[in-house]
């Protein structure tokens, strides 16, 4: 293990047709399927997707698929190209479980997918994940009484547990008010602007059916005109009156079924030297673009692409927002800094999307395989300074809100408070949030008594604390304790592989959150605490 294998491979390519995308979602995508566990010889295939929807002429992509053993160093390399067309394209990437000639020893191990368009102004795409060679050894984690949720059937709250009720949601979504709800069986991309079949009351009834506690539609802010562009003949009165009509939708569901929390918002900004984010309280309709009198669209004019102007609005409203699908550069630029971290910013912005489904999938068995990892970028707000909690949603475009996989948005409300959007939004301000790949599965991160999303200052030690529950009786395989230091725009590292921890830390800012991977490879993500650690005095 001490070399690192190259194999280059001849290409296995499979296509399949895609329609035309309006041109918010002409960008490229790459992701990495790694399964967790390998088949009866030991072998697996990691799956490479590949796709650049609207794109104007062919471009070669260059890929490179590393394996890291345990210890971190990589043990097996392979490198490709493949040429895209705008079809999506997969590659297979064999592997046969062996080392040179010998089975690799057992661990968790990581595979790590860099592709980059060549001759273009995009940035490498990179996605990692584990997966169990052999049969590694699990771990141990501290008992933990599972909080009450719709999806613990039985679930009560035990003598001394924390006081809260998870509610789960997908938290970003699209209907047919601008690029989304067509049906599944003709749905393989983004649909033009308000010709999707279905809207706002039919996603929020096939969501609850699918047993979600809350489903956000959030529709692009720029489509209500009924065009990604302007639209010269649109009626700004119409697409005004769009927007209020979504927003009676989801109130007038939410009222008729209680339980159920059904939330309009919006999805403000573009990807082209811009970034998406999704504002989940506004009655406002926001937006930049105007139609040939002059006449604007939305109630409130935001300039295209003014994050900073932005964030001062939303603080300005009390307005909360998340960071959706974030790259780790080229977006949510101020002064001509990615990732900038504005006060502003830091009072409004409380999420981050770290994983997504794929936004154009129409799987409706929660087997979705094409995901995307974004916790390199929310590591970076982090290290800018942000507050944010992971999430971890669908972008659902089709027809299948919540149902391309089992991944959730898990939401701590105090026990005995009623979901609604006011305690909906007081838990998003509280970062009392977790991301989980499996619906049945929850992690809290607590800090000497103090539950994530916390700030608090520290004297002497500091124990963190994983607390991992399971309604499907999923163990735990892999375990990170990760740290950084907010405003450092440095880098978060790994600090313990242990369920629990207790360290002194250094005097000054921390963040930490914790990162837990089940024995079936499905990942959670707890929101940080932010500790300031009090000097010694002598």
């Amino acid at each position: 293990m001490k070399t690192a294998y190259l194999i280059i491979l001849a290409l296995s390519l499979c296509c399949s047709q895609a329609s035309a995308s309006p041109a918010e979602h002409q960008e490229f995508d790459a992701t990495l399927y790694a399964p967790f566990h390998a088949g009866a010889l030991a072998s697996r295939t990691f799956t490479l997707t590949f796709a650049y929807p609207g794109l104007a002429q062919p471009a070669d992509v260059d890929w490179r698929v590393d394996l890291r053993a345990p210890g971190g160093q990589t043990v097996l390399q392979w490198r490709g190209q493949v040429t895209l067309t705008g079809d999506e394209i997969t590659v297979a990437v064999p592997w046969s479980g062996r080392l040179g000639k010998q089975p690799a020893p057992d661990g968790i191990y990581r595979v790590r997918l860099r592709a980059l368009v060549q001759r273009a102004a995009h940035d490498a795409i990179d996605q990692e994940w584990e997966i169990a060679v052999g049969t590694p050894r699990g771990l141990a984690t501290p008992a933990f009484a599972p909080l009450p949720g719709a999806f613990m059937p039985g679930a009560v709250q035990a003598p001394g547990a924390l006081p809260y009720t998870v509610w789960l949601g997908n938290l970003h979504s699209q209907t047919n008010h601008s690029d989304g709800g067509a049906d599944v069986a003709d749905c393989r991309s983004a649909q033009r602007p308000q010709a999707g079949r279905y809207g706002p009351a039919d996603a929020f009834a096939y969501a609850r059916g699918r047993g979600l506690d809350i489903l956000v539609a959030s529709e692009h802010n720029h489509m209500f005109d009924g065009s990604p562009g302007s639209a010269p003949d649109a009626d700004p009165a119409a697409a005004r009156a769009l927007y209020r009509a979504g927003l009676t939708a989801a109130s007038t569901f939410s009222a008729q079924h209680p339980g159920f929390l059904a939330l309009y918002g919006l999805e403000w900004g573009v990807i082209e030297k811009g970034g998406h984010i999704n504002i989940f309280n506004s009655d406002e309709l926001l937006g930049w673009e105007t139609n040939a009198n002059g006449a604007p669209f939305a109630d409130t004019i935001t300039p295209r692409s003014d994050y900073a102007a932005l964030y001062a609005l939303m603080r300005q409203r009390g307005w909360v927002g998340q960071f959706n699908h974030p790259a780790p550069a080229g977006q949510f630029q101020v002064g001509g800094v990615p990732l900038a971290y504005t006060e502003d910013g830091g009072a409004a912005m409380v999420l981050c999307e770290v994983m997504n489904t794929s936004a154009f999938s129409n799987n409706v068995t929660e087997t979705e395989t094409r995901r995307s990892s974004f916790e390199g970028a929310c590591d970076r707000l982090l290290e800018a300074g942000y507050r944010l909690a992971f999430s971890t949603n669908q972008d659902n475009h089709c027809a299948n809100w919540g149902a391309s996989y089992g991944n959730r948005t898990g939401v701590l409300l105090p026990t005995g408070v009623a979901l609604n959007r006011a305690s909906l939004v007081d838990a998003l301000r509280a970062r009392r949030v977790f991301a989980t790949m499996d619906k049945a599965s929850q992690l809290v991160l607590t800090a000497n008594g103090h539950v994530m999303g916390e700030q608090f200052t520290n004297h002497g030690p500091l124990t963190l604390t994983a607390n991992f529950a399971s309604a499907a009786g999923r163990q735990v395989a892999a375990v990170a304790i990760m740290e950084g230091v907010p405003g450092r725009n440095g880098e978060v590292t790994r600090l313990s592989q242990q369920a629990e921890t207790t360290i002194t830390p250094a005097p000054g800012a921390h963040f930490y959150y914790a990162k837990v991977t089940q024995d079936d490879g499905n990942v959670l993500w707890s929101a940080p605490v932010w500790v300031t650690q009090a000097a010694l005095v002598y």
